[in-house]
C-alpha cells in the first residue's frame, strides 16, 4: 500500500480516519469514483479525504454506507471542501448524507480564471507543476478488491487541490474575480444543500420527442420500464441491457414479428433468449389499452424550441442572436467563457421573456428578472444592461416606464 494515503473499507476504519481528519487543519478535499457505466446508479464507490495535517484516506463504501455516514457527517458536514468539478461529485455524497458548508471548486474557479479546457491534469500541472498520471477514470469502480494503480490515481485526485485552490483563489483576486468565483461556489452548494435523486422516467430517454405516434410512445415506455427493472434488479447500468438508443429505434419502427427486432441496429440479437423476450415486451405494449397511451407532453410555459422560435418569433430569434453575441463579446473582455458570465438557459429565458412578455425594457427591470430567473450578482452587474442596449422591445412589448 503506498504510504501516502489509507484505503477503509470498515465501520472501524471509518471511525478512525473520520478521527485523524478531524484532527487535521484548513478544508477537506474531496474526490468520488463512481460506477454508473456498470451499476444501476450513480453511487459512490469510493470517496477520497485530504486534509493537511491528517493525510488521505480513501474510503470504500459498499456494504456499510450509514456506517459512513455516522463516521462523517459529523467531521466535514458545513465544514469548508475543495471540490473539483463539483456538481458531478456532490449527488452521490449527498446520497451518503454528506453537504459542504462552503466550497472552492477548482474546475469552475480554472473557467472564471479564463482557461477553457480546466481539466484537473491540467490545472494540477499549471499551478502546481505536478504531472497527474491518467487513464483510470472510466474504470469499474465497483470492483472488489481495486488494483493499487487505481488507488494511487483516485488519491491524486485530491492530494494537490488544497495547493491547486490556493494558487488559483491568488490568481482570481488578481484578476478582480473572486468575488465573482465565490458567489458561483455559494450558488453550487445552496443548489445540493437538499438534493434528491430524480424518479427516473421513460420520457428522459434522447428521442422521445420524435416518436409521433402514441402506439410508439407505448412501446417505449413498456421496454424501457421492463429494462429498468431488470437494471435495478441486478444492479446493472441499463444500457448494458438494452441501449437507449434501441429504445427509440424499437418504438420508431414497431417491428411486428421477433426476426423483425431481431434487424434493429445495436439490438442483441445473439444474446440467448433476448429477441422472444424484448418482443413479448413490445407485443404486450400493442396489447394494452390504447387510452393508457402516453400523449406527446406539450410544453408548458417558457422559450419554446429552436425552429419553433425562429419560424414563429423571428424578430425575437433575432434579438437571441444579438444578445448572445453581445454576451460572448463582454465575457472576450473578461477573459472568460460566455457561458460562465451567463448560463444559455438563462439568456434564452430572459430574452424570450423580454420580446415576447410583459417586462419592461429598462436596465432595473432586467436585473429582477435576471435575479429571479437565477443569475448570480455578479452576472447581472455585467449582463443587465447588455439587455437594455441590444434587445429593442419597441415592435413587441408596450414597455411603461416608472
Amino acid at each position: 500500500m503506498c504510504a501516502r494515503y489509507e484505503l477503509v473499507d470498515t465501520p472501524n476504519g471509518f471511525e478512525r480516519a473520520a478521527s485523524a481528519l478531524l484532527a487535521g487543519r484548513g478544508p477537506f478535499a474531496i474526490d468520488t469514483e463512481r460506477a454508473s457505466a456498470y451499476r444501476y446508479d450513480d453511487r459512490a464507490f469510493l470517496v477520497q479525504i485530504h486534509r493537511r495535517g491528517a493525510g488521505t484516506y480513501l474510503f470504500a463504501p459498499e456494504g456499510h454506507r450509514p456506517e459512513l455516514t455516522r463516521a462523517l457527517a459529523p467531521v466535514v458536514n458545513g465544514a469548508e471542501w475543495i471540490v473539483h468539478a463539483a456538481p458531478e461529485d456532490l449527488p452521490s455524497l449527498a446520497e451518503l448524507g454528506l453537504h459542504p458548508g462552503r466550497l472552492f471548486d477548482t474546475a469552475l474557479a480554472g473557467r472564471i480564471a479564463g482557461y477553457s479546457k480546466p481539466n484537473l491534469g491540467a490545472m494540477v500541472l499549471e499551478f502546481c507543476g505536478v504531472e497527474l498520471e491518467k487513464g483510470h477514470g472510466r474504470e469499474n469502480w465497483s470492483a472488489v478488491p481495486l488494483p493499487e494503480d487505481w488507488l494511487d490515481y483516485a488519491a491524486d485526485d485530491v492530494i494537490y487541490l488544497g495547493d491547486l485552490a490556493d494558487a488559483q483563489a491568488e490568481l482570481l483576486g488578481l484578476q478582480g474575480k473572486i468575488d465573482a468565483a465565490e458567489q458561483e461556489f455559494s450558488h453550487i452548494v445552496d443548489e445540493f444543500a437538499h438534493w434528491s435523486a430524480e424518479e427516473r422516467t421513460w420520457t428522459m430517454l434522447k428521442g422521445t420527442s420524435a416518436l409521433r405516434s402514441p402506439r410508439s410512445r407505448a412501446v417505449a415506455q413498456a421496454v424501457w420500464t421492463a429494462r429498468d427493472e431488470e437494471a435495478s434488479r441486478r444492479d446493472v447500468s441499463p444500457t448494458m441491457i438494452l441501449p437507449n438508443k434501441v429504445i427509440i429505434a424499437i418504438a420508431k419502427e414497431q417491428p411486428s414479428h421477433p426476426s423483425e427486432l431481431g434487424r434493429i441496429d445495436g439490438f442483441p440479437r445473439r444474446r440467448r433468449g433476448a429477441t422472444r423476450k424484448w418482443f413479448t415486451v413490445v407485443e404486450e405494449a400493442y396489447a394494452s389499452d390504447p387510452a393508457t397511451w402516453p400523449q406527446k407532453q406539450r410544453a408548458t410555459g417558457g422559450s419554446p424550441g429552436k425552429s419553433t422560435w425562429q419560424r414563429h418569433h423571428p424578430e425575437s430569434w433575432e434579438a437571441l442572436q444579438t444578445m448572445r453575441a453581445a454576451i460572448a463579446e463582454t465575457a472576450a473582455e473578461m477573459s472568460i467563457a460566455p457561458e460562465v458570465l451567463l448560463t444559455p438557459a438563462i439568456l434564452r429565458e430572459a430574452v424570450w421573456a423580454l420580446t415576447e412578455g410583459d417586462v419592461v425594457n429598462q436596465t432595473h427591470s432586467v436585473a429582477t428578472l435576471l435575479a429571479d430567473l437565477g443569475a448570480r450578482p455578479w452576472q447581472i452587474e455585467h449582463t443587465a444592461a447588455l439587455f437594455n442596449a441590444n434587445v429593442d422591445l419597441d415592435s413587441t412589448v408596450n414597455a411603461t416606464t416608472d
